[in-house]
């Protein structure tokens, strides 16, 4: 058998991972990405123990352990900057085996981008169509045609290969929330600890960096009017959540020195509905593409990252149709499952009753520490199958193999 090709479409974290887990296994690999530049890439990321395993598993951990991992506790807070809960990071790495850690996207980019060779990722190349030949796939680029062993199709949210492969799923919803997110300076602030703080139908989350920027995101269930310009959602923002616990009205002074354009802004989606499966043929869908999630559980990146990992190890198959029923055979039920679970808790932040905010709060409140870990331990605990790399130990009680269930 001679060199296998694989097209990669979309440059965001699911296709550059999975190119680079594909070279790393001999495979010829092309990445087709439609945006000119990855320069300014998102906002921030957090890589939970699940992400940073499947990561060490193609041998690019070391490469994302600059600075350092999240401080020593997270949790949940009220706009009065009371605690509903906390957990010692310190118990987070000690059940996982190693902690979470917080980067910008845009550094996450580059570390996988530099794991390539310089001829593998061609930007301003967008992928618009698939003709499987059944013993190759023919790739419609906008730079002309490409034959390929197998295509995947990290073409995020909107993708267009999904709709192709899925011509009569709904496509995508709303989720009923509207986010910002931005990154700015953390100089001269005491040291943050990662949390989110609930309010009545609005959030607001502090993340601190590992090279020591905060990573900041706000939601409300108002969804903004169309055609609201950059420079309307400092205002926003400041309207909403000026008069919230400290830090937050100084990290709303250092955004404010942002320019515009460095505040995102989106509604939330979701698929309306699971597709029927992930893949068709030569072709196999990865990340939003595959699963779009809301960003409730912080997972939708990890996932990403998760289905380069596993997709990567069942093509190691000469037989790619095959090797593609068993991708989504393995990561169909988790990913829905964990879709389920970052609506639900979605649903709970968007409660914007006082009474129904009240007992949710209650709630929080009232569940241990050790419970809340437990509940994480299938979504944290994952481990990449057998023959991709040396994982880090997970916790007894999460399956260690490909077809772990959530």
């Amino acid at each position: 058998m001679g060199v296998r090709h694989a097209v990669v479409a979309g440059g965001g974290i699911a296709g550059l991972t999975v190119a680079v887990a594909l070279s790393r296994r001999g495979w010829r690999v092309t990445v087709c990405e439609r945006a000119a530049t990855h320069t300014g890439i998102g906002a921030g990321i957090v890589l939970a123990p699940n992400a940073i395993r499947a990561l060490d598993s193609i041998g690019l951990g070391s490469a994302l352990r600059t600075g350092d991992a999240l401080p020593g506790s997270v949790g949940l807070r009220t706009p009065d900057g009371r605690w509903l809960s906390r957990s010692d990071g310190g118990a987070l790495s000690a059940r996982y085996g190693l902690p979470a850690r917080a980067v910008h996207r845009g550094f996450l980019i580059a570390a996988l981008t530099a794991a390539l060779s310089a001829d593998v990722v061609h930007l301003g190349v967008s992928v618009t169509g698939v003709d499987d030949a059944g013993d190759s796939a023919i790739v419609r680029t906008s730079a002309g045609d490409l034959r390929a062993d197998v295509v995947l199709a990290a073409d995020g949210i909107r993708s267009p290969l999904r709709a192709q492969l899925f011509p009569h799923h709904p496509g995508l919803r709303r989720a009923g929330e509207a986010g910002w997110r931005a990154v700015v300076p953390g100089e001269g602030l005491p040291p943050q600890a990662a949390a989110e703080t609930w309010g009545r139908g609005e959030r607001f989350g502090v993340v601190p960096l590992a090279d020591g920027r905060i990573y900041l995101y706000a939601t409300a269930t108002a969804i903004a009017e169309p055609g609201r310009g950059p420079s309307d959602h400092h205002a926003e923002l400041v309207r909403r959540f000026a008069a919230w616990h400290d830090p937050i009205p100084a990290l709303l002074d250092r955004l404010e020195r942002l320019d515009p354009a460095d505040v995102l802004h989106h509604d939330f989606c979701e698929l309306a509905t699971p597709l029927p499966g992930f893949h068709a043929g030569r072709v196999a869908l990865l990340g939003d593409a595959a699963h779009a999630m809301t960003p409730n559980m912080g997972q939708g990146g990890c996932q990403a990252i998760e289905d380069a990992v596993v997709a990567a190890h069942l093509l190691a198959s000469e037989n790619v149709p095959a090797a593609l029923a068993a991708y989504t055979t393995a990561r169909y039920r988790r990913t829905t499952r964990i879709s389920r679970r970052s609506r639900r808790i979605g649903e709970l932040v968007q409660l914007s009753h006082p009474f129904a905010t009240s007992i949710r709060n209650l709630a929080v409140r009232a569940t241990p520490q050790a419970l809340s870990l437990r509940a994480l331990d299938t979504v944290l605990g994952w481990t990449p199958p057998l023959g991709s790399g040396r994982p880090a130990p997970a916790p007894s009680s999460a399956p260690a193999n490909v077809k772990e269930q959530v």
